[in-house]
Order: C-alpha cells, then sequence, then structure tokens
C-alpha cells in the first residue's frame, strides 16, 4: 500500500558534488627513435617510384605510337635501292581493240600510244632535255652505238618496217642515267628479226652499246617479276670498265622492241635496274 502524504514538507539535503577523479593513466609502448618516420619515408617513396614508372610507362607508349615506324630505333626498315616511281596505269585503247596477248590479237599488236607505255621517271630524277617521252629519231637512237654500227643498224631498220621510236631518259640523284627507247615495228617478225639478226642478242659478237668494250649476260636481272609473252635479255660491262659501267637489256613484247640502258660512275646498281626492267616490262605486257 502506498504511504500518504501528510501534507507537511519536508526538506530534502542536497548530496555534495563528487570530487573530481583524476584520470586513469594509459600505458604507452614504447617506440623506437626514427623508425615511424622511416617507414613513412619507405612509404612515400615506393608511391612516387610507382607515379613516376606509371607515368613513363604512358609517356613512352605515347611517344612510339605517334612516331613513324622508321623513327623509332630497332623498327627501321632500311632501304634496299629501290627507286619511287609513280603509280603506273595502262593507257586507254582504241574502241574495239584488244591488248596484245590477248584473244583476238594473234598478231600480239600494240594499239596503245607507244609514248604511253614508257615507264616514268621516278621521285627526284633529272629529265633529260633531249629525251622527255616523245617521238625520237632513228639517228637518236642510234647514238647510243658505236659509229661504225650505226650505219649498219640503220639500213636495217629501213629493212625491218619500223613504224616509230619512243624514248625517255633521266639521272637519279645516286648518279645513274638511265635511257628508254621503245621501237614498235609493223609486226613481231620484223622486231625479232632486228634483235637477232641486227643487234645479235645473245651471241658472242652482238652489237654492244657505246663505249662498251665487252659483255655479260645477268641472268635474272628482270627480278621476281614474270609477265607471260614477254622477255628480257639482260647484259652488263665486264670488268674492268672505265670511269662509267653499263648495263642495259633488249625486252621482247610482241611488235615492240624495248632497250633499256643504264651507266652510272663507279658501277651501275643491280636493284634499281632490276626494277626498272621489271615495271617496263609490265607495261608492256
Amino acid at each position: 500500500m502506498t504511504e500518504q502524504s501528510t501534507g507537511t514538507a519536508e526538506t530534502v539535503p542536497v548530496p555534495e558534488a563528487p570530487a573530481p577523479v583524476a584520470p586513469i593513466p594509459v600505458p604507452v609502448a614504447p617506440v623506437v627513435p626514427g623508425r615511424s618516420r622511416r617507414v613513412l619515408w619507405a612509404v612515400a617513396r615506393w608511391t612516387a617510384a610507382v607515379v613516376v614508372c606509371g607515368g613513363v610507362g604512358a609517356g613512352t607508349a605515347m611517344g612510339i605510337t605517334a612516331l613513324d615506324r622508321a623513327d623509332v630505333p630497332g623498327l627501321a626498315t632500311e632501304s634496299d635501292g629501290r627507286w619511287e616511281y609513280p603509280r603506273l596505269r595502262l593507257p586507254a585503247l582504241p574502241a574495239d581493240r584488244p591488248r596484245p596477248f590477248t584473244p583476238g590479237n594473234e598478231g600480239e599488236i600494240h594499239y596503245a600510244d607507244a609514248r604511253q607505255l614508257l615507264l616514268p621517271a621516278p621521285a627526284g630524277a633529272t629529265v633529260d632535255p633531249k629525251l622527255t617521252g616523245g617521238w625520237v629519231s632513228e639517228d637518236a637512237y642510234l647514238a647510243g652505238y658505236g659509229k661504225e654500227e650505226r650505219a649498219r643498224l640503220k639500213v636495217a631498220l629501213g629493212d625491218t618496217a619500223l613504224r616509230h621510236i619512243a624514248a625517255r631518259g633521266w639521272t637519279t640523284p645516286d648518279g645513274t642515267t638511265t635511257r628508254i627507247h621503245l621501237l614498235r615495228f609493223t609486226s613481231v617478225a620484223y622486231a625479232d628479226r632486228f634483235r637477232i639478226e641486227s643487234l645479235k642478242s645473245g651471241d658472242a659478237d652482238e652489237e654492244l652499246p657505246l663505249g662498251v668494250a665487252e659483255a655479260e649476260i645477268v641472268d635474272g636481272a628482270s627480278g621476281d617479276v614474270r609477265v607471260p609473252e614477254v622477255t628480257a635479255y639482260t647484259y652488263q660491262e665486264k670488268k674492268p670498265y672505265g670511269p662509267e659501267a653499263t648495263r642495259w637489256a633488249y625486252i621482247t613484247a610482241g611488235d615492240t622492241l624495248a632497250m633499256v640502258t643504264q651507266t652510272r660512275k663507279g658501277g651501275t646498281l643491280a636493284v634499281p635496274f632490276q626494277q626498272t626492267i621489271a615495271l617496263q616490262a609490265q607495261l608492256l605486257g
């Protein structure tokens, strides 16, 4: 039962504030002097190293991808001596005229303009002002042979029904002078006759270009390119030669006979010679 109030106020004593309690000392583990500082420095160094390495790696990758292949050490492709020719295109034919070595052209006739079948000069070459890709005379072509042979070859050209001659010449920065003559005859038989009987191509007493004393056959000088129905007969001057060395080739292609001559002081270069022969053969095929 709850005790009821009697109505008289009683004085309740107020307790005094407790005295302040001193903090309990917490034991602290002894620290080796300088250890924490070294640990922090080590962490900082490794972090910085990772950041730097990552930055260097990213920078290197970006640098390589921005460079041309030839600018990256170990990835450069060394030139093999080939010249830079323009992109080659076969010329358009007259209406209803087939290309040589195709069905319907048993005579193996080139109906395209012979001047358009001449190989263009490579990049950086200086074009011969006398051989710019147009028609030339028989005498201009025969100037490439010795004086004693010119009269006889001129008569032979008259006997073989020569139609016309187109020519182009140039000199490249490496010192090589190139001359290309395209001789077009009225038939394949006349073209072959002039090469075999008059130039005596492949014989021991063949007609040699001007300044050449003795020649030898160069096997495989047309390179890896094989053009159907087109044949190249390639030669080079034997040592010892004079100040300039000479390489030349006869390319037979149906009714057309091409003569390619290269001369260079100190010796001709095999790679551009092979390249020139192969490309000219493609244009005639």
